[in-house]
């Protein structure tokens, strides 16, 4: 009976030092924006337009590449001053995700809508069988505390960065986004052992619209990668600020 037990045991060690494998998905709102530095001039033409009409024309601007494909509510025309996504010397007009004056690039869920799904699969393969649900749509700011909770908050699974592209902003801002909604992160990573939330670290940054974005996922100290995820575009908006007086 002593050896069979003592079998057992070993079996069920081997079977917790693995390797196993786990997929991780995070979904809710967020989208991608871009922050571009523009002159005064087009700033002060822009947001006199954006003021008065809205921000439909401004949209309409950012996501045609070809001037003859503007569908204009209240514009004619777009003055050479405003034209900050055109190269003067060429004519080349720049999509608004590649702008020359971008200086910083926003791309994920935001944390106050995310919700997680954790499951272990059966390989590193990317269609691999699910073995169980270990987390299922648990929204990602409640998995925080009830990690902080349970370890009287000496564990925290969230980490604020600090974006250095954000010094590069200049006196003149002009932020265009994409609003969406689904799947934002989904990766796989392997352990050994079972799964511990309390590994789990999510890096989140601030944007220059305030919104605070989960930019990478960790597991025990080593970044997952981002296999890429499905989301539903929910409406573009353009807007312009200033940093001066």
């Amino acid at each position: 009976m002593s050896t069979h037990t003592s079998e057992q045991n070993k079996a069920l060690v081997e079977t917790l030092k693995g390797p196993r494998f786990y997929r991780i998905r995070l979904w809710g709102y967020g989208g991608e924006a871009a922050y571009i530095n523009i002159s005064k001039a087009a700033h002060d033409f822009w947001h006199k337009h954006c003021e008065t009409h809205g921000d439909s024309d401004f949209v309409n601007y950012m996501v045609n590449d070809d001037p003859e494909d503007y569908e204009f509510d209240e514009l004619q025309d777009v003055p050479k001053e405003a034209d900050f996504l055109t190269d003067h010397n060429d004519g080349q007009k720049w999509q608004w995700y590649e702008a020359a004056g971008e200086f910083c690039h926003q791309m994920g869920v935001e944390y106050g809508s995310a919700r997680i799904e954790v499951e272990e699969v059966s390989s590193d393969d990317y269609m691999a069988e699910t073995v169980a649900t270990i987390i299922d749509g648990e929204d990602v700011s409640a998995l925080n505390d009830r990690v902080g909770e349970e370890s009287d908050w000496d564990i925290e699974i969230t980490d604020y960065g600090e974006l250095d592209e954000v010094s590069e902003q200049g006196d003149y801002v002009c932020q265009f986004y994409s609003s969406e909604k689904g799947t934002f992160f989904e990766g796989r990573f392997e352990t050994i052992g079972e799964f511990d939330p309390r590994k789990l670290k999510f890096v989140i940054n601030e944007y220059p619209n305030g919104e605070d974005i989960i930019d990478n996922v960790l597991y025990n100290e080593v970044d997952i990668e981002n296999d890429g995820g499905d989301t539903n575009g929910k409406g573009y908006s353009a807007h312009v600020w200033k940093n001066v007086p």
